[in-house]
């Protein structure tokens, strides 16, 4: 299939971020093409697929206005309901809540984004990697140009268009996980202590099985590697592992701004992950209408691309203000040796430990 040289907007990565910000550009009338280097997009695997229900978003997140119109998540895509999160120190003994989450089908999930972009006339140029952006040319590997009045980076912490035209650092938490066959209940599991130094671990039940990781800060690790450590955490468990997958998540929060000339970051590549909690899916989704907005309206009407920064922080600013915050306490707090979390974790520091996690003030509890 050929494709037109010239767009209006050209998205790189069709994740949830590059999908959404498409999705919403098209939807305002506007040409976009979205270039990926995977096929079929939303492989391979690199994250733990839990994300919250639509009531638990308009709790988490309450400034963010139609929550069902961005997240429309498919039934296929899945894969178990969770009503109860357990938050588990060295002890064994959990802080039981409730929370009221999704396990996905990432690849179907991701697929499903896709088809809702396209149904709005999005155009998507897959197996295809670029290799560089200069002005309003996308240069790909293979030698083809594209070029558009508006280009948008939403590939990644590795994002081309990040990599070469911010250099603003961001802390990196390597993760590593595995999905194991087996019947682990319906509770969605972090824990916290020394088997992740900094970060945290993780069981998320699905059907038929579960996706387990870890995720640390290599500076709190002591030596300790991370494929060792996941190993010690994954064989808590007992299933045949049918995969075994990698990636890292950016946990600094939001980057100062979003917005250079006509380039836009979304997504990972932008920060768009919770550090208190690791949350990137639905975030990266919230970030991807507000970009998409704000460019169809630029291109039709004049509006700022700023204007993208400015609605960001009214409607999450907030949120990832406590979500840095709770961050840069727990890395402290999890330092410690695990019989200090093991004490740390109880009934009476059980409001506020939930409310760090959920990005809430810590120490408001009314």
């Amino acid at each position: 299939m050929s494709f037109k040289k010239d767009w209006e907007v050209i998205v790189i990565g069709g994740g949830p971020a590059g999908s959404t910000t498409a999705r919403y550009i098209a939807e305002g009338g506007c040409e976009v093409l979205v270039i990926d280097g995977r096929d079929p997009i939303g492989t391979p695997l690199q994250c733990g697929e839990l994300v919250p229900t639509n009531d638990e978003m308009r709790r988490l997140c309450p400034d963010v206005p139609d929550i069902d119109d961005l997240l429309q998540t498919p039934p296929s895509a899945i894969s178990r309901k969770t009503s109860e999160m357990h938050l588990v120190p060295p002890s064994g003994k959990p802080l039981r809540y409730s929370f009221e989450g999704f396990m996905l089908n990432r690849v179907v999930h991701d697929e499903a984004l896709v088809n809702l972009a396209k149904s709005n006339g999005v155009e998507y140029l897959v197996d295809s990697r670029v290799d560089s952006v200069d002005g309003n040319t996308v240069k790909l590997r293979d030698g083809r140009e594209f070029s558009a009045k508006v280009i948008v980076g939403a590939g990644g912490h590795n994002d081309p268009l990040r990599r070469s035209f911010w250099n603003e650092s961001s802390l990196k938490i390597p993760v590593k996980f595995v999905l194991m066959d087996g019947d682990f209940g319906d509770a969605v599991e972090l824990h916290f202590g020394s088997m992740a130094p900094g970060g945290y671990a993780w069981m998320f039940p699905k059907e038929n099985g579960a996706n387990i990781g870890v995720g640390i800060q290599n500076k709190f690790s002591k030596g300790r590697n991370l494929n060792d450590l996941t190993e010690n955490f994954v064989n808590r468990y007992e299933g045949n592992i049918t995969f075994t997958g990698a990636g890292s998540l950016p946990m600094s929060g939001t980057i100062t701004t979003f917005v250079k000339g006509n380039y836009v970051l979304v997504g990972d590549s932008a920060g768009m992950v919770l550090p208190s909690n690791g949350a990137g899916i639905t975030i990266a989704m919230i970030g991807g209408r507000i970009a998409g907005q704000v460019i169809s309206e630029h291109l039709k009407s004049g509006v700022p691309l700023s204007e993208f920064e400015t609605r960001w922080k009214k409607q999450m600013g907030k949120v990832m203000s406590n979500s840095k915050r709770a961050f840069i306490f727990g890395s402290y707090i999890l330092r410690l040796p695990d019989w200090i979390i093991n004490l740390i974790f109880n009934r009476f520091t059980k409001p506020f430990v939930w409310r760090s996690i959920t990005c809430r003030n810590m120490f408001f509890i009314f």
